[in-house]
């Protein structure tokens, strides 16, 4: 039995290659090449980008990414054992598809990906939020990518996307949506994963903008951190680190000192980045 593409069912991959997913990296295989696809085509078109996808595992996004049309695939995945399947993908889609043996926190971008290109990823859940947040905070902006079309679990896709005011809303959110325009696309059930997850999964398409006010990211991360961090406290108390006298910097701004991490908006926060 073979598939739309000519190799093995997913399931039979896994068999022929002891690929059992380890807790210890994160992994959750996904065998529906109908949901692959559907992500895939998310985040089309292809035509004239090279595809850089996290943690392949047996290849199932990668197979769907390559029969959407992708012309250049460059998947990096640390785990040795699911190279041989990998490699099997390589040989049915000669010139398309480059694996790169390591670790995906590690790699140096700016020098392994050239010209335009797209990020699309069912990320590792222990690695998902540093991953872009790196993406998000390294190196020019606008960035090397042109699209992020990402999996997480939904919480994390609800904090990326959240609105001003909700528990969701955080650092995260403000950070993504500064640099971001967020769409949460859909939810995928944790019955489409083997092993199933514990929780829902959600996509997030990510697509950069230039800030409507360009601080230095750096100074935003401190102002969030500090705000975030004691989200309870009002904020002439939580930005005590940040400023010396907070009140006298956020009246200025129309913020009021007794309001809350929560009730600001991204571009309040962009603004109190401008005064440190």
């Amino acid at each position: 039995m073979t598939t739309d593409d000519g190799l093995p069912p997913l399931r039979k991959v896994i068999e022929a290659h002891g690929l059992a997913a380890k807790k210890s990296l994160g992994q959750n295989f996904l065998f529906d090449l109908n949901l692959t696809r559907r992500i895939a085509r998310t985040a089309a078109p292809f035509e004239g980008f090279t595809i850089v996808e996290i943690g392949p595992g047996p290849g199932g996004l990668t197979r769907a990414l390559l029969m959407e049309g992708a012309k250049q695939v460059i998947a990096v995945e640390r785990d040795q054992r699911a190279l041989a399947a990998l490699a099997e993908i390589e040989a049915a889609y000669p010139g398309r598809l480059t694996v790169i043996a390591g670790d995906a926190l590690a790699v140096n971008w700016a020098s392994t990906v050239h010209g335009p290109a797209k990020i699309v990823a069912n990320l590792p859940y222990n690695i998902g939020t540093p991953l872009l947040t790196g993406w998000l905070t390294e190196g020019p902006w606008p960035p090397w990518f042109s699209s992020l079309t990402l999996m997480f679990q939904k919480e994390v896709a609800d904090r990326i996307a959240a609105a001003p005011g909700s528990e969701h809303y955080g650092r995260l959110t403000v950070l993504c949506q500064w640099r971001c325009t967020v769409h949460k696309m859909f939810d995928v059930h944790r019955s489409a994963f083997t092993p199933p997850p514990k929780v829902t999964s959600s996509i997030v398409q990510l697509l950069p903008i230039v800030p409507a006010i360009a601080c230095n990211v750096k100074t935003l991360e401190r102002v969030t951190a500090a705000a975030f961090g004691q989200r309870r406290k009002m904020l002439r108390q939580s930005l005590k680190s940040v400023f010396d006298v907070p009140e006298a910097v956020l009246e200025p701004l129309g913020i009021a000192p007794t309001a809350r991490a929560e009730e600001l908006t991204v571009a309040d926060f962009a603004r109190l980045a401008l005064q440190v």
